[in-house]
């Protein structure tokens, strides 16, 4: 078992005409995901690459049964990119694309509520099941089919605990990288809820960042209702107040959003808090043996 994405996933890539887009498409197929078209406007019935070109996720959806898209489209168009996914019913969107305007997000934020389809970023990397299926820019060969549910904010850092975790001979069920926006879909919480509720996976990894409070807020569920062994990161702690960051989302607001704050809430939560990058998969293998795991 897995979240999200599985052997039934039916992925469209919105955009796959572009560069990145096609590239991306074809590592995912690559990678034994299910592409099973794209769109584009105004190519509709040509192909790239093998891959069939429809003009609008409509048409894509009901000619493939397409079930997941992700979206390369151009940041200027991206949010009408995920309003149309929407519309079209499909169940789960990637947004990979970075640099969607804020003001562009908040509507996309409001017309979701209430909506089934689950959106993931935009500005990340995507999702990966070990050895299953893979949406998005992340690199497959670094996973490993395995029992360590990883969520984070940072795409980089989301490699580095997969890798850390294969090198550990753990591995993965399920990475996800939500983006690291102030403005997004899925949030810690929302993956820490599936990730504990998934039975494969038996320990937990949060990687988080400074900004927000996202990582408190996933923290309290901990505190509440995991049992399983977490082990976080929060990136950042060196950063000083006020100053833009990587991340749109990395700024520290008054005296809320900074790194020793949402490291204690996750202590306080009985989770293993990483001081680097570095140990994030050794504390993890010490969180499961202390488990009996």
């Amino acid at each position: 078992m897995a979240i999200l994405i599985g052997k039934d996933t039916r992925l469209i890539t919105q955009g796959i005409t572009g560069k990145a887009g096609l590239f991306h498409s074809q590592k995912c197929r690559e990678y034994g995901t299910n592409v099973v078209g794209g769109v584009t406007p105004k190519k509709g019935g040509t192909t790239v690459e093998g891959f069939p070109v429809f003009n609008s996720v409509a048409e894509a959806a009901k000619a493939t049964g397409a079930n997941a898209t992700m979206i390369f489209v151009p940041a200027a168009y991206a949010a009408d990119a995920i309003l149309e996914a929407a519309d079209a019913g499909l169940p789960l969107i990637v947004a990979i694309t970075e640099g969607i305007p804020v003001m562009d997000m908040l509507k996309v934020h409001n017309y979701l509520k209430g909506k089934k389809a689950i959106l993931i970023g935009p500005n990340c990397p995507g999702i990966v099941t070990a050895g299953v299926c893979k949406i998005g820019i992340a690199p497959g060969p670094i996973h490993s089919k395995g029992k360590i549910g990883i969520v984070s904010r940072s795409g980089t850092l989301t490699y580095e605990a997969v890798h850390q975790t294969t090198m550990a001979g753990l591995g993965q069920t399920t990475a996800v990288g939500i983006g690291g926006d102030p403005i997004h879909g899925l949030s810690h919480v929302d993956v820490v809820k599936m990730l504990n509720e998934d039975s494969e996976t038996e320990g937990i990894i949060l990687i988080g960042e400074i900004g927000g409070s996202d990582e408190e807020i996933a923290a309290e569920y901990i505190k509440k209702h995991v049992k399983k062994p977490v082990v976080a990161f929060i990136a950042g702690a060196s950063a000083p107040k006020g100053k833009r960051m990587g991340h749109a989302g990395a700024i520290i607001d008054g005296n809320t959003g900074g790194a020793e704050a949402k490291k204690q809430a996750l202590r306080d939560a009985g989770v293993t808090v990483a001081e680097t990058a570095a140990e994030i998969g050794k504390r993890m293998v010490e969180a499961m043996k202390a488990k009996g795991k």
